[in-house]
């Protein structure tokens, strides 16, 4: 059986739009098409990670309304260990999204059962992360939620990935010691190192503040750009495939999930990152947050092609 990833996240039902242009403030738009579809960036990152070979586990929090049980059987059909994923009185959180004709994208989460991940509900299932071999989080359940995770990570020495996203502002200090792997985007990088991420040299500068830090080592993605991976001593700017995009939603997710998953499976960092990348580059050319999230054969034809 393939490695274990556990991700301890959010479970979001995305409602989604799509419009010729992203509207500015106070204007209404004529819309194109809409549809719901199983999102969060937790559950997208486990459903990348078990659809890109991972055997997979998810910690989390869905409502009592009726896409709780969606979001759950979402992950039931992926074949993701959900013993941790409870439901809490309430609305399950969503993210109203809207994607323009150039496949940019608006977001707007609401928190819902997301937000009632404590780190209490994480403790009274510790025995699922002392299973893990890689543990994945992200910034949209409670910060005591995060910070519990990656502390207890560090404990039982397994490797820690945190995608801090969304990302306001800079990290909390004592969080980076436990952080084997940071992987923001340009923007996130720009707000957690103070410095504006527009380059592969700013993203040289914002990874080696991130390194100063405590984090262990630093992968910032940078779109059709690639990715810039710093370990503290050297950096190495990896290309991205040329696909035509139409639709960036879970892109960043997909990279997080399957780099874990290439990790966890033994592969060298070079090579998850470069897997994760196939992947994230799939994933744009599909519509939709899980749906565009390609499989272990999908990435595997793109390779040998």
């Amino acid at each position: 059986m393939p490695a274990k990833v556990v991700v301890v996240g959010s479970l979001n039902m995305d409602l989604v739009t799509r419009a010729g242009r992203l509207p500015r403030a106070g204007e209404t738009l004529i819309g194109q098409s809409f549809f719901t579809v199983p999102g969060g960036k937790g559950a997208n990152q486990a459903v990348a990670s078990a659809r890109l070979g991972g055997n997979v586990a998810m910690i989390g929090c869905v409502g009592s309304d009726a896409y709780g049980a969606e979001l759950r059987d979402a992950l039931l059909v992926e074949g993701i260990d959900c013993q941790a994923v409870s439901q809490v009185d309430g609305s399950s959180g969503v993210a109203l999204i809207v994607v323009d004709d150039s496949s940019q994208n608006a977001i707007v989460i609401v928190a819902g059962s997301n937000g009632q991940l404590m780190p209490a509900v994480v403790h009274s299932f510790d025995a699922v992360l002392q299973s893990a071999d890689v543990i994945v989080c992200q910034l949209e359940v409670p910060m005591a939620t995060v910070a519990h995770t990656l502390k207890r990570g560090r404990e039982l020495g397994k490797t820690v990935i945190l995608n801090p996203a969304p990302a306001s502002g800079p990290l909390p200090d004592d969080w980076y010691a436990s952080i084997d792997y940071l992987i923001p985007n340009e923007s996130e990088a720009s707000a957690l190192s103070g410095v504006v991420v527009d380059s592969l040299e700013t993203a040289k500068v914002a990874a080696t503040r991130l390194i100063k830090a405590g984090a262990g080592k630093v992968i910032v993605t940078l779109g059709a750009q690639g990715a810039l991976f710093a370990n503290g001593r050297d950096f190495e700017h990896l290309l991205a495939p040329q696909v035509k995009a139409i639709d960036t939603t879970a892109a960043g997710d997909t990279f997080v999930g399957g780099f874990a998953a290439a990790l966890a499976s033994g592969k060298s960092e070079a090579e998850a990152i470069r897997f994760g990348q196939v992947a994230a580059a799939l994933s744009v050319t599909r519509a939709g947050a899980q749906p565009s999230i390609p499989t272990l054969h999908d990435v595997q034809g793109f390779v040998s092609a």
